[in-house]
């Protein structure tokens, strides 16, 4: 599986399923995982309600709220990247594509340690075996 990581910090991933089956596998993922789901934003949806149009993309936010607050407690604003963040997107060509920040962009952008953020870097893998 290609991993494309950005210079802003971003990971993406391609998926073989759609958008939809794409989150919908990551977020039973996060549910086994005990995770909450907190929002799943149909954005192309929310487009065509102001009379625009977007390729499939829909955002998943999830995560541990007890994870979180330890995170937050450590630097607050953390809490701009909380929770977690998953989006799935379709590009031009009809390849699907999942998108999330990199935990060490995390550690970074909050001055996290490596203790705390282990907290958030299962991201990767909840996403890879979702979308294997």
């Amino acid at each position: 599986m290609a991993n494309i990581s950005g210079e802003h910090g971003i990971v993406t991933v391609p998926s073989p399923y759609n958008v939809d089956e794409s989150l919908d596998r990551i977020e039973t993922s996060a549910w086994s995982k005990g995770m909450l789901i907190f929002l799943r934003l149909d954005q192309q949806r929310e487009a065509e309600k102001v009379g625009l149009t977007l390729r499939p993309t829909q955002l998943l936010l999830f995560g541990n709220p007890k994870a979180g607050t330890l995170l937050m407690k450590a630097s607050e604003s953390v809490a701009l990247d909380l929770p977690l963040k998953v989006v799935a997107w379709q590009n031009d060509q009809g390849k699907v594509w999942v998108s999330y920040n990199s935990p060490d962009f995390l550690r970074e952008r909050h001055q996290l340690s490596e203790d705390l953020v282990k907290l958030v870097a299962g991201i990767g893998n909840l996403v890879a075996e979702a979308i294997r």
